[in-house]
């Protein structure tokens, strides 16, 4: 299922990262490499469990030391097309429990096509009101999945995920 973006309720994060669509795949299933970009520096990210599959786990812990971590992410994919598309949910937690996240509640897709010029990455986040996404947008949405795209994009263009 591909739903319609609803201004009202989503907010979206689209680039073109000049490098293949492969590249950008590892470098979300790969939690090694995911560690090196899920989080806006200077914070480093400690991925937990990365189960790349519907009902698959994704836990992410934060540090801004280096050594002591506080829970980041805890969720669970709900859809997993293999090298084109990746859904997943906070409501839900890597455990199944239903879950009440701070700072919003969202669904993430991420929609990566080919580009001549590289991949034309997509992150739709979606939001179950319009006071939801608002908070969000207001927390830093576009700075901070901005940034964490930004070093996305300069992962896969050095060929570190290659």
């Amino acid at each position: 299922m591909n739903a319609a973006i609803d201004p009202a309720l989503d907010l979206v994060v689209h680039r073109l990262i000049r490098a293949p669509r492969h590249d950008l795949w590892r470098a979300w299933t790969d939690p090694a490499l995911v560690a090196q970009w899920w989080i806006p520096a200077p914070s480093v990210a400690r991925v937990d469990l990365l189960e790349v599959r519907p009902g698959g786990g994704f836990v992410t812990h934060m540090s801004e030391n280096g050594h002591d971590y506080v829970p980041h992410t805890d969720s669970v994919f709900i859809a997993v097309d293999e090298g084109h598309r990746l859904v997943f949910t906070n409501a839900v937690n890597s455990n199944w429990r239903p879950a009440l996240p701070e700072p919003v509640a969202m669904t993430a897709e991420i929609v990566l096509d080919d580009h001549p010029e590289g991949t034309d990455y997509r992150a739709i986040v979606r939001h179950g009101e319009p006071g939801a996404r608002s908070r969000h947008e207001e927390l830093g949405f576009f700075e901070g999945w901005g940034s964490v795209t930004a070093a996305l994009a300069t992962l896969v263009e050095s060929g570190a995920a290659s």
